[in-house]
C-alpha cells in the first residue's frame, strides 16, 4: 500500500498547481491525506458510496471518486467544488494515485522475488517465469554484496544505501535478516574484481561517514544467470562469517580472497 506521506506529497503538488483542494479517504471514511481544512466527511456516506456501482458522485459542493487497485476499491478521493475543473482534477488525481499503487506493488513484488531468489525458495521454472513477469533480465552479470551493520534494523544505513543506488533501477536493495543489507548489483561485461572492490569500499566509506554506522561489507563471485544469484549471496554470507574470524581487522571481505 502507498504510504500516507507519498499520498500527501502527491495531492499537495496537485493543489499547488490547480488550487483545487483534495482529500484521500479510507473505505471507512478516515482521512489518509488531505489539503482540506475541514475535519472530515460523513463516514456513512463514504461507505455507501464505496458499495454503490458509481465510480464518481457529487454531494453538495464535493466530487467523490473511487480509486481502484485492480478491480477493488482502495481509496476514495474527494475534490472541493462542483465545477467541471474540480471533476477533471479529480480524474487526474485518481489516475496519478492508481499509477502510484501499481508502481508500489511492482516494487514490493520485485523485493519479494529477490528475497526468495536469494534464499533458494523458488523452483527453477518459477525463477524465469516471475523474472519475465516482473521485467527483470535473466542473463546479465550480477554480484551480491552483503552489508552488516552493528545495529539491528539500521534505518539510516538502509536509506543511505538506497540513495547510493537510486539512479540504478536495475540494482536491488533488500534484506533477509535484521542486521544485514543486501545489494544485488548488475555488472558491466568489463567490470573486474577491482571494480567490485571499489564499490565495496565506497559502501563502507559512505556508510561510516553519512549514516555514522560501523559496517562490514562482503561480496560473492559474479554470476551470469539469474538462477545463480543465490550462489553469489551464499558466497558473500560465507565471506562475512569467515572474515569475522580470520580477517577481523578488515571491513571489506571478498569471497575470492578467502584462503
Amino acid at each position: 500500500m502507498v504510504s500516507s506521506q507519498v499520498l500527501q506529497k502527491t495531492i499537495d503538488e496537485l493543489r499547488a498547481i490547480t488550487r483545487i483542494d483534495l482529500c484521500v479517504l479510507s473505505l471507512e471514511g478516515q482521512k489518509v491525506a488531505s489539503t482540506f481544512s475541514e475535519e472530515g466527511f460523513e463516514p456513512e456516506y463514504v461507505r455507501e458510496f464505496v458499495k454503490s456501482p458509481a465510480d464518481s458522485q457529487v454531494l453538495q459542493a464535493y466530487h467523490f471518486f473511487k480509486i481502484y487497485d485492480d478491480q477493488n476499491v482502495e481509496y476514495v478521493l474527494v475534490t472541493s467544488g462542483g465545477s467541471e475543473d474540480a471533476y477533471m482534477i479529480g480524474k487526474v488525481a485518481v489516475c496519478e494515485i492508481q499509477n502510484l499503487i501499481i508502481a508500489y506493488k511492482e516494487r514490493l513484488d520485485k523485493n519479494n522475488f529477490i528475497q526468495n531468489l536469494l534464499l533458494d525458495n523458488l523452483l527453477l521454472v518459477d525463477v524465469y517465469n516471475r523474472a519475465k513477469k516482473l521485467r527483470i533480465d535473466t542473463d546479465v552479470r550480477r554480484v551480491v554484496y552483503m552489508v552488516e551493520t552493528k545495529l539491528e534494523k539500521d534505518i539510516s544505513a538502509q536509506e543511505t544505501v538506497k540513495s547510493l543506488f537510486a539512479s540504478r533501477p536495475r540494482d536491488f536493495i533488500t534484506a533477509v535478516d535484521e542486521k544485514s543489507i543486501i545489494i544485488v548489483k548488475e555488472l558491466k561485461d568489463t567490470d573486474t574484481f577491482e571494480d567490485m572492490n571499489q564499490t565495496a569500499r565506497m559502501l563502507v566509506d559512505m556508510l561510516n561517514a553519512e549514516a555514522m554506522s560501523q559496517v562490514r561489507v562482503s561480496y560473492g563471485n559474479p554470476v551470469s544467470e539469474i538462477k545463480s544469484v543465490s550462489r553469489s549471496y551464499k558466497e558473500a554470507k560465507m565471506a562475512l562469517e569467515v572474515g569475522k574470524i580470520f580477517y577481523a581487522d578488515k571491513n571489506v571481505v571478498p569471497y575470492n580472497n578467502l584462503g
